[in-house]
């Protein structure tokens, strides 16, 4: 498996987001909706239309088996009311185009992904990319990598700073200063 990173200029993340505005309703909702709540793919996937109506999603994670509580951004809150309208609260939130009530699977969310790294020329972008970028501008805005290993569950915050890339940025600018 490869690892990926977060997308850390947020000139980068507002383009995305307008490309994924232009491209598709419901590519740019899965985008945002990972950008804004750090949960994995697994768990987003599973997004019924009724999930996000309220104040908070609430889930079981199916990677620990958790239950989780996330609130939703005043921001989210506005594109998900503009983009649910009058659907069904029995409705995938991300629903397959091949018919039925189906949500997309992992591999075309990674594939919605990737032709947007191409589009972009980013490089190490997957699916955990999202819950990384959500990560990583949430350290930066809040500097909490305690409130963050939490919402994460990460055992430590070594871990969590690690995870985000923050540790990366850090050995780089230290390198860049580096003369020997």
């Amino acid at each position: 498996m490869n690892f990926v990173q977060p997308i850390r200029d947020q000139e980068k993340v507002d383009a995305i987001k307008a490309y994924f505005r232009k491209d598709s309703q419901r590519n740019y909702l899965l985008f945002l909706m990972g950008i804004n709540t750090g949960l994995r793919v697994s768990d987003i996937l599973k997004l019924k239309v009724g999930d996000v109506k309220e104040k908070h999603i609430t889930i079981r994670e199916q990677k620990t088996g958790k239950q989780k509580w996330i609130m939703i951004t005043p921001a989210l809150r506005r594109e998900l009311k503009a983009c649910i309208g009058d659907r069904q609260d029995d409705e995938f939130l991300f629903k397959s185009r091949q018919g039925g009530n189906k949500p997309i699977g992992r591999s075309m969310a990674y594939k919605i992904l990737r032709n947007a790294a191409t589009a972009f020329k980013l490089k190490d972008i997957g699916t955990h990319t999202m819950r990384k970028t959500f990560g990583y501008h949430f350290y930066q805005q809040t500097k909490d990598v305690a409130m963050l290993q939490e919402i994460f569950n990460h055992s430590s915050p070594d871990i969590t700073l690690k995870y985000i890339g923050v540790n990366q940025d850090g050995m780089d600018k230290a390198m860049s200063k580096f003369r020997i």
